[in-house]
């Protein structure tokens, strides 16, 4: 007798195609990225401001998880958040690269996101929980978060930029980060 085969969550359907990638299953890699490059641009599109660079982060991103997927273990750590990390570095490194092309000009305190590119109910909760997590910091954490984490910035970058010393830059992000992880209840 015929039985469907059992819905995966989607951190466990990640889990299971990079572990399908790790096999050689260009199939695999295939629907990993569409399922998550949508997602994974919009980093990388946060990152570096551009699209066409943001398209190049992710394809060296994609590449990288093909030709490095065994570095991948579930008992480290989320597969989205390997991707993440994975895309993240990509875009920090092009930014590098092209550094003089980049604007230099301050992130806006107040920016988080572009549009949605997840239009779920789910997406728009955690956007708008994060969003009110972000208001409730102290101005200096807040602005060296969304530094780090949306423009890629350093902490070495932060301090330059907010004319602060190094330390207080990393603590400003550390304190943060834990009000942001108590306010979401994570």
């Amino acid at each position: 007798m015929y039985e469907p085969p059992t819905p995966l969550t989607p951190p466990r359907m990640a889990r299971d195609l990079i572990a399908a990638i790790q096999r050689g299953s260009e199939p695999a890699l295939r629907e990993l990225y569409r399922r998550e490059s949508r997602r994974l641009f919009g980093i990388a599109r946060r990152i570096l401001g551009r699209d066409d660079l943001a398209a190049e982060a992710l394809q060296e991103a994609f590449l990288q998880v093909w030709q490095n997927a065994a570095s991948f273990t579930p008992e480290r750590g989320d597969a989205a958040a390997w991707l993440t990390g994975i895309v993240r570095y990509r875009a920090l490194d092009l930014r590098r690269r092209h550094a003089r092309e980049m604007s230099a000009e301050p992130m806006p305190a107040d920016r988080l996101t572009e549009p949605a590119l997840e239009d779920s109910p789910e997406a728009r909760l955690v956007e708008s929980a994060l969003r009110r997590c972000l208001e409730a910091l102290e101005g200096n954490q807040r602005q060296s978060i969304l530094l780090a984490y949306v423009e890629g910035l350093s902490h070495a970058d932060i301090a330059v930029r907010s004319a602060a010393p190094l330390g207080t830059v990393k603590s400003w992000v550390r304190r943060g980060l834990l009000s942001l992880k108590a306010c979401l209840g994570a």
